[in-house]
């Protein structure tokens, strides 16, 4: 079992930076696609951007350029910044651990860590 923990979050103005990290005890997260998500109060969570196990990226067009998903397996943590924050950044943000294993989807989720960025 993967126990994700995020950190990073506050406070920011509009158009400053932030770099979230999500950090995995119980087991190692090389081998695991990894998926940062937002949900902002009474809308849906939606994803923001993932990086799968051989490193590549996808982003949601609402962040593309702005934010950089990145991981460093030997700290066994990923990481996303945020550069250029806007108000509509404001929300929970969790990190999501998917292992695929003989076929089965195995996945956990994170407490998420509060950004809010004030206009």
């Amino acid at each position: 079992q993967v126990h994700l923990v995020e950190s990073g979050g506050g406070l920011v103005q509009a158009g400053g930076s932030l770099r979230l990290s999500c950090s995995a005890s119980g087991s190692s997260l090389s081998t695991n696609h990894i998926a940062w998500y937002r949900q902002a109060p009474g809308k849906q969570r939606e994803l923001v951007a993932i990086i799968n196990n051989d490193g590549k990226t996808k982003y949601a067009d609402a962040v593309k350029d702005r934010f950089t998903i990145s991981r460093d397996d030997a700290k066994n943590t990923v990481y996303l910044q945020l550069n250029s924050l806007k108000s509509e950044d404001t929300a929970l943000y969790l990190c999501k651990s998917i292992a695929i294993v003989d076929g089965f989807s195995f996945q956990y989720w994170g407490q998420g860590t509060q950004v809010t960025v004030s206009s």
